[in-house]
């Protein structure tokens, strides 16, 4: 962030401005629908090129946000900057995101917004995780932001000039999308933590889980062919979905069943499952079977998720028709 902020100082008050070829009546970047970055993982600087001409957009860290809303900004002269930019020669990336600029070409007028609001709104992009199987659910794939200038005023070389409304476009973010596919277990085992009542499935980066569950649903009794079910509620059957920080550490049990949450790893993201409607979605259903062994009979019940949608913030994505949380195995002696 500072690396960008010490080169636009750089550009505006160094570079100058100078006499040159290209005269600006106005900005026009329509043909251009799409803004780039200098570096995608801070998205501090944004920007749109034409062969002579560049148009700028500095935010703060963090100011593109990966959610569905719609964000405002006070465009000023220091943290939330627009800047265009007239050159004497051709111009790329490196004139703009360089450590040390090129020297030319040189700028020949430059417009600075004074005032105004920058609006950002921002839509999630969902693809399916298998497209022959819809029932499989979706997946957000990265987030379409619409960048607009609103009554913003540029500081021209020849005075001031307003704008009630100046488009500067789109600007696309990627996101990996959930995969949500666990360890590697021989009958494909669900977990439960002895000392509070959440059943879960993990991996390293991830884990996925119930809290609260419904007692009822965990009974030892075979279900033969009616399962039980129970809706998500705020109170009971929570529905959890956490993502560790990378390069904090590895999900493991001993973390997933902590009463304190240890401070490794860190958990980067929450999504919480959406309150269930009866026959319809948020649906937690269990199928129970027994078998017998030496000391009793094992009672093994799977547990599924119906048309569970998980939500973060205003962004949301399903986890499928059926989704298999995995199989709990209790003992019951004789």
């Amino acid at each position: 962030m500072k690396k960008y902020a010490a080169l636009l100082l750089f550009a505006l008050f160094l570079n100058g401005c100078d006499d040159g070829d290209l005269t600006v009546d106005e900005i026009d970047f329509e043909d251009i629908a799409e803004g780039q970055a200098c570096d995608a993982t801070t998205n501090a600087l944004l920007y749109k090129l034409k062969p002579q001409e560049a148009l700028l957009l500095q935010m703060p860290e963090g100011s593109i946000k990966n959610d569905n809303s719609t964000y405002s900004y006070p465009i000023n002269s220091s943290t939330y900057r627009v800047v265009y930019r007239a050159y004497d020669g051709a111009i790329t990336k490196e004139n703009i995101c360089g450590t040390i600029p090129p020297s030319i070409p040189k700028v020949t007028e430059e417009w600075l917004g004074l005032d105004g609001t920058i609006e950002i709104t921002s839509i999630q992009k969902d693809a399916p995780t298998n497209k022959d199987n819809p029932d499989l659910g979706t997946r957000i794939t990265g987030y379409q932001h619409t960048i607009v200038f609103k009554n913003i005023t540029f500081q021209k070389p020849t005075g001031k000039q307003t704008e009630p409304k100046f488009e500067f476009g789109i600007y696309n973010t990627t996101v990996t999308p959930a995969d949500l596919t666990f360890r590697t277990n021989p009958n494909g085992s669900a977990y439960e933590c002895d000392d509070i009542k959440r059943v879960y499935n993990y991996n390293l980066s991830f884990y996925l889980s119930i809290d609260d569950i419904d007692p009822k649903l965990l009974v030892n009794d075979v279900t033969d062919d009616k399962p039980r079910t129970s809706l998500i509620s705020s109170t009971q059957n929570k529905v959890f979905y956490r993502t560790a920080k990378a390069e904090t550490g590895s999900i493991t049990p001993a973390f997933i069943c902590a009463n304190v949450q240890p401070a490794s790893p860190v958990i980067e993201e929450t999504w919480t499952g959406v309150a269930g409607k009866e026959n319809e979605s948020g649906i937690i259903e269990v199928t129970t079977t027994s078998s017998p062994n030496a000391l009793g009979t094992v009672y093994t019940h799977t547990i599924v998720l119906k048309n569970v949608t998980l939500q973060r913030g205003n962004s949301t994505f399903n986890l499928g028709t059926n989704f298999l949380l995995g199989k709990i195995d209790r003992q019951e002696n004789n």
